[in-house]
Formats: C-alpha cells, structure tokens, sequence
C-alpha cells in the first residue's frame, strides 16, 4: 500500500527532474556567466523562481514529499519547463495519481482479441495490419502486418513486441533508415503509459528486460521523453519486397483495455503498392492470427 503511493511520487519527481535537466538557461531567458555549471540544464532554484514557488516546495516535489501540488503549481511548473501539451497532460495525470489513494496495482490487461478484430484485419488486406497491446505486444496480424517487420516472425508469439523488435532484433536498425527517430518515440509511448501505471506487471517486465538487454533504451529512458512521434510515412528496407515508403494510422480500438490498431497503407498503382501486394501474397503466414488465450488454451485436437 505505501509502496504504492510512493512509487507514484517518485514518478511525478522523476519526471520533473528529468524535463528541468534537459531545458536549458537559454531557452527560458537566463543569461549563464563564463563560469562551469556543474548542473545539466537548469538547478533547482532557478526553476523553483521561473515558476514562481519556493525553493523548498520545488524540492519536496522532486524528491517526492509533496504530492498535492495545486492546478497552479502545475501550470505554473509546466510553463517554467517549456512543456508542450502532451507533456502538461501527462504532469497533471503523475500529480492525480500521486494524490490519490490506491491500494494495489490493477491486474494486467486482456491479450483477447475479439473475433470482430480478426476479421477486420483480414478485410484489410493487403494493407498490412495489426492490433497491439498498451505495451506495444503484438495481438493479432494479418500476413502483411507480420512480414512487414523482416524477421519479427522468427519469434515465439508470446515474445513478438515492437518495441522488443526495435531495440533487440538485429534486422531492426536496417529496416527502418529513420530508426533513431523511431527509438525515441516508442520510449516515448511507454514512458507516457509506465507514468500513470509504474508497477504494471506487463510494462515493468518489458521495460525491465530493455533496460538490461538495450543500453540506447536505457539512454532514452532516462531522458523521460513523453511525446511521441507524429510522422505519418515511414519507409522500410526490407530484404523480401525493396524499399517501400508506406502511410501509417495508429488509432484506438473502443471497449478494448488499451488495445491499438495499426495499418499502413499506400497509394494505388504506385511501386510502394507493389511492392505491399507483393509482401501480402509471399509471406507465409495464415490469413489472420490472434495470439489470445483463448487460441493458447484451445485444446488440440487428436
């Protein structure tokens, strides 16, 4: 129960600590003299003036003994740092959460797939399509959303993640040009959602793993970025169709516990849709799968 709480205010300090080590004197107008600032970005006491609250709350609330901070505070915290919406939003969200009471963290979500979505995946075709967790592991695929990401397929069901994929598998930095920039906004993603759910068993394991197994994960997660990526177009090299340069959605599925669907899509006639009809038609996947429980604990058959 104290555990609990405590991780919550720690989250809401750490988060705070890591956007004040990353803003700079400049951007918010202080003028640094000739000397050496042992500090990165900007101390304690200059963020605690710009935002207009003593040098002791600020440093309550970093080290995680204050946790009522006023919708002014916050505002006035979130202005001092440069933060954009997405970063605001998500420091009210660790200063709720760290105010409230909760016993025990949630259960795990579901990994079920309804039968709905599968369908939905194959009537997609051949867009490559897939449905993922809030941890980013994948539920359920047509054949294109699985062949798209070269050598995800080798992979036990259970272990297949994307972001898994992108730190750990070694085709990953090749297939994607752009990969620094996907890094950063996969970390991006799970540090929004660990904000508001930090002992999540099914975010604690995976980040737990990447931070033993990734040192460029651990450089990113340390930085506690929380906006991700808002690039539409993504281009893959990938060793069975070439070069292709694909849109991708991302949306939420309603009445699922987090669950989002992906699709990338292309243009009609154009090479990159060859090359994507060509990806569905060679990969050697069945039409749909689902990697639920129910399919996991379905009885087999003599």
């Amino acid at each position: 129960m104290a555990s609990e709480q405590s991780s919550a205010d720690l989250e809401l300090g750490r988060f705070l600590r890591a956007r004040r080590t990353q803003t700079s004197p400049d951007q918010v107008g202080f003028t640094v003299g000739t000397g050496l600032r042992r500090t990165p970005g900007l101390r304690r006491e200059e963020l605690a003036t710009l935002a207009g609250i003593s040098i002791d709350y600020y440093v309550r609330l970093e080290r995680g003994r204050e946790i009522r901070p006023s919708p002014s505070v916050l505002d006035a915290l979130a202005r001092a740092l440069h933060l954009d919406d997405a970063e605001h939003q998500h420091l009210r969200e660790l200063a709720a959460r760290a105010a409230r009471f909760v016993p025990e963290s949630p259960p795990p979500p579901s990994r079920t797939v309804g039968p709905h979505l599968t369908l939905v995946l194959e009537t997609l075709r051949p867009s490559p399509a897939y449905v993922v967790s809030r941890s980013m592991d994948l539920l359920a695929w047509n054949p294109g959303g699985l062949a798209l990401y070269a050598g995800l397929a080798d992979w036990p069901a259970p272990q297949r993640n994307l972001a898994r994929y992108l730190f750990l598998h070694p085709t990953a930095p090749t297939l994607f040009p752009d990969w620094d920039n996907l890094v950063r906004g996969c970390v991006a993603r799970l540090r929004a959602v660990a904000g508001t759910a930090p002992d999540a068993p099914d975010l604690t394991s995976l980040v737990g793993e990447l931070l033993l197994k990734s040192p460029d994960f651990v450089k990113l997660w340390e930085r506690y970025d929380v906006v991700g990526r808002r690039k539409i177009q993504k281009t893959f090299h990938h060793p069975e169709v070439g070069i292709l340069t694909l849109s991708g959605q991302s949306m939420h599925l309603e009445g699922t516990p987090g669950q989002r669907l992906g699709v990338y899509t292309a243009e009609p006639g154009s090479p990159d849709h060859d090359a994507m009809l060509l990806l569905d038609m060679t990969a050697p996947q069945p039409a749909v799968h689902s990697d639920t429980k129910a399919e996991q604990q379905r009885p087999t058959q003599s």
